[in-house]
């Protein structure tokens, strides 16, 4: 490397972002750790039990795993940002009876968005994480996020909305490897958390219990108890207020009814959860908002894509069918089940994220 340039690697504690931080090093790049504290107050640790990524533990993991391999470490406050752009955002979307995704949301503005903004101000080059996926300069002049070498560990589709400034600014060495070989670096430079188990949850909601943050965050919005209607409109029930529910719930309902029942659709504006059958959550259409391209410059009607409609899917083929000026419409080449609104669709190009949105219907 002619010139040794500045990465600044986000460190959460955890053996993914050490390694991404020791590789780079090894590299020859001028690596700098920076773990961020984004939800947690000092003095409250329950989050520490359930391997949480902004606790002290945390911290202190990633302090550890600096001075082994001789980079200097720092704490940047980013809470400010995080109850803007996640908490508020996350809140919001629910009491409008939409599914959020706050990872992607946490990912966009404030892993990227006000880290790297904080770190090309100290004269940085990149920033760096520790994410199952690869960055690359296409031959169309855009960057775009590749899948990770292993599809196991493939964390690609919450990576969707980075923008092509911050995609030029970022590296992702971690994708290039599996999941055993990451850890099996670790062990071999001895960083102290090789072992360590990985996160999985929401941070800020280790318990899952969504319905209690809701209720500690907007005490003054939620939502009142209102009908259960099937597709007909006759209404079988009461429920506990819409934001108890997710498209294609069915554990939890509370109705007896002769056949099981799945949540359909939720109407905010007449405080009705409709519920169906379990053929009644499949479609094979959607439309999405909040476009975002990436290794395209724009979707075309024809154009036919591979979409996943939540995390864990495999995917489906679809084509565009219509393009707006903010909402896209497609057409799969299968019915998918419980196609959620607020939820991001992810289309790839054979290993690249052609570009994204959110789910509005």
């Amino acid at each position: 490397m002619s010139e040794v340039k500045t990465v600044v690697v986000g460190m959460s504690g955890g053996v993914d972002s050490s390694v991404a931080a020791y590789l780079l090093k090894e590299e020859g790049y001028r690596v700098i750790g920076v773990t961020m504290q984004i939800w947690q107050d000092e003095s409250a640790c329950s989050l520490e039990e359930h391997g949480g990524c902004c606790g002290l533990s945390a911290v202190e993991d990633a302090r550890r795993v600096a001075r082994m391999i001789g980079i200097p470490h720092y704490v940047m406050n980013f809470k400010a940002e995080f109850q803007d752009r996640v908490i508020d955002y996350f809140t919001d979307e629910y009491l409008r009876g939409r599914t959020p995704n706050p990872c992607i949301a946490c990912n966009r503005y404030v892993k990227w968005e006000s880290l790297l903004e904080r770190s090309l101000a100290i004269g940085a080059d990149y920033i760096a994480t520790g994410h199952y996926a690869r960055v690359e300069h296409l031959a169309n002049g855009r960057y775009a996020v590749r899948n990770s070498v292993t599809a196991a560990k493939d964390q690609t589709y919450a990576l969707y909305n980075l923008t092509q400034e911050q995609l030029a600014h970022t590296l992702m060495p971690v994708g290039d490897y599996d999941k055993p070989r990451i850890r099996e670096i670790a062990l071999a430079a001895g960083l102290p958390v090789a072992h360590k188990a990985d996160s999985e949850d929401i941070c800020f909601i280790p318990d899952h219990d969504y319905a209690s943050f809701l209720e500690r965050e907007a005490p003054d919005r939620i939502p009142e108890p209102g009908n259960f209607v099937l597709e007909d409109g006759r209404v079988i029930g009461r429920h506990q207020g819409i934001s108890h529910y997710t498209i294609g719930q069915r554990k939890g309902l509370g109705i007896s009814w002769d056949s099981p029942l799945f949540v359909k659709e939720i109407r905010p504006g007449s405080n009705e959860v409709v519920l169906t059958s379990k053929e009644g959550v499949f479609t094979d259409h959607l439309t999405f908002e909040n476009v975002n391209h990436m290794a395209v410059e724009a979707f075309q009607p024809g154009e036919e894509y591979l979409a996943k409609i939540r995390y864990s899917d495999p995917g489906c083929m679809c084509r565009i069918e219509a393009v707006e000026q903010e909402r896209i419409r497609l057409a799969f080449s299968r019915k998918v089940r419980a196609v959620t609104p607020g939820q991001a669709l992810v289309l790839y190009q054979g290993e690249f994220i052609a570009g994204g949105g959110t789910i509005l219907a």
